[in-house]
């Protein structure tokens, strides 16, 4: 990777000099060079010296050096690089040589898993948990790119208050088939899936529990509530092309045991005591935080309590690294999360949080209002019904996750350039598309052949691009944010679509420079089809 040479030969320099601090490798305008670094910058102080004399220095030092064609200093003291035409032919044969391993990352033996969808299986997947979704998949899909040992868990909160108001809300729909009128709970669920639900469980029991309720029955509208909600979850999921590794239910977590063995740790540890009939958790005691309930009143688990205990299963199962995904309207569990990792002397390091902003569907730029508790939301399903898997997902990541989303329906379905997924996958196509007017004209592709005549800017450009590939997907573990990978593609696109309309590709009076070009366009595949298959997009060779 061309930003290592460049960070290896500075650091060795820097080294010799007996110094150690950190600067960056940039790409600047290309104006100015193919990179630039703000390493004589912040070595003034080091050195002891004005930034321009130490960029000065470095600049000797590196002036014979063949990997690159020009260094110059710009402004306070950056020192920018052009690359030699020659190391880039080298890059695009290793490129062309090593295929996909070329960006691939070697099994590294750490095991990391992202924990997102997570829910209360009280309704179908909604938009709300879609940016979740997908941004817990591609982050994984890199992860597992560059080594990682990855695995994608969803957490179902299928035990407590939310279920029993679940349950209790599918029996007054049940009830109202045979003419029976209840009040929904009121922190039940109205939307009109429990409906359908309903329907489907008449016709299996008939009028059997019509106007009876105890806690027998109270378990069976439980259990049929949230095994349907499943299916349909599942489904989905199935739809997105998202899958889960493994999913843990709230009650096997509570079923073995660890969720007592948590409040015996904390009462050996002095961490809990008793007020007003529940059980807390003195958070006090490790942050400045108040305290929280573990156990209420009436005996019942709090979700806080439940989900340390979840953690702690987390931790028993060795995982290096764990990443928990969630809306920011959690945000608050976060340091009382980070407190009950402390009580139980798991490592800081271990547990890590994604937080994303909320989504906002608009049609005809018109917010479109959503609420679940009252029935009133788009589900998932109906939006990849709308504007189709590929668009479902690219949408949902190409925002930085720290800020909202808005998801543009009408946008997202048109078939122009100005939808951002169009535009990538149209690229792609085109460059499909190049191959088989190839074939056409009877011109004969050779691997690896001619291309040192590329000689262009454009052309070296394009090849700097596809070797960025490793460091975009490094950064992407870095920051944790998706939307890293879309902004690359989508200027790789740029770049190309620009050379496409200046540079002619198939010319029948200069094959060694069309094979060379073909050669180009042939590592670009392989980029594009590896990004494609971490965005979970299709590839499509014609539009």
């Amino acid at each position: 990777m061309l930003r290592n040479l460049i960070y290896e030969r500075l650091r060795s320099i820097q080294s010799e000099m007996g110094f150690d601090y950190e600067f960056n490798i940039e790409i600047p305008d290309e104006r100015f060079g193919d990179y630039s670094s703000n390493i004589a910058l912040i070595g003034s102080k080091y050195f002891k010296k004005p930034p321009i004399e130490v960029a000065n220095f470095f600049l000797e030092k590196l002036n014979d050096d063949p990997l690159f064609s020009e260094i110059n200093v710009a402004g306070p003291g950056f020192i920018n690089f052009r690359i030699s035409k020659t190391f880039y032919i080298d890059i695009l044969n290793d490129m062309l040589t090593k295929g996909e391993e070329y960006w691939k990352a070697k099994k590294n033996g750490k095991k990391v898993q992202f924990e997102y969808g997570s829910a209360n299986p009280t309704g179908p997947f909604t938009v709300g948990h879609g940016r979740q979704l997908i941004i817990g998949d591609v982050l994984s899909n890199v992860f597992e790119f560059l080594g990682h040992d990855v695995t994608r868990e969803m957490y179902l909160n299928d035990a407590g208050r939310q279920i029993k108001l679940l349950g209790k809300s599918l029996w007054v729909r049940y009830n109202e088939l045979y003419g029976k009128h209840f009040e929904i709970p009121e922190d039940g669920y109205k939307g009109t899936y429990l409906i359908d639900i309903a329907k489907k469980l008449s016709v299996e029991i008939g009028d059997k529990y019509v106007g009876k309720w105890d806690e027998q029955i109270e378990k069976i509208f439980m259990k049929y509530a949230v095994d349907n909600i499943l299916d349909s979850m599942y489904g989905t999921l199935s739809k997105l092309d998202n899958h889960f590794d493994s999913v843990v239910r709230e009650s096997s977590i509570i079923e073995k045991g660890l969720v007592n063995e948590i409040l015996t740790k904390f009462e050996s540890k002095g961490l809990i005591y008793e007020k007003d009939g529940a059980i807390w958790f003195k958070v006090s005691a490790l942050i400045d935080e108040e305290d929280k309930v573990l156990v209420r009143s009436d005996g019942t688990y709090t979700y806080f309590l439940t989900d340390i205990a979840y953690h702690y299963d987390k931790f028993l199962r060795k995982y290096d690294k764990v990443y928990d995904i969630f809306g920011s309207d959690h945000h608050g569990h976060i340091p009382r999360m980070k407190a009950s990792m402390k009580a139980l002397e798991i490592p800081d390091k271990f547990l890590d949080f994604i937080v994303h902003q909320f989504v906002t569907l608009k049609r005809k730029n018109k917010v479109i209002k959503m609420s679940t508790r009252f029935g009133q939301f788009v589900t998932l399903d109906e939006l990849i019904d709308e504007v189709g898997k590929d668009a479902t997902r690219y949408f949902f990541v190409m925002n930085d996750i720290n800020t909202h989303l808005n998801f543009d329906l009408d946008l997202a379905k048109s078939n122009t350039v100005d939808n951002p997924v169009f535009y990538v996958q149209y690229a792609y196509a085109r460059i499909n598309n190049i191959f088989e007017k190839a074939k056409e004209k009877g011109i004969r592709f050779s691997v690896r052949e001619n291309i040192e005549e590329l000689v262009k800017d454009n052309e070296m450009t394009l090849i700097k691009l596809l070797d960025e590939l490793s460091f975009t997907l490094e950064d992407i573990t870095e920051k944790l944010s998706p939307h890293i990978l879309t902004n690359y593609i989508y200027n790789l696109s740029e770049k190309f679509h620009s050379f496409y309309a200046k540079e002619k590709i198939l010319d029948i009076n200069n094959l060694s420079l069309t094979n060379a070009r073909l050669n180009l366009l042939s590592a670009m595949k392989i980029v594009y089809e590896i990004v494609f298959k971490l965005l979970g997009i299709s590839a499509p060779k014609y539009m």
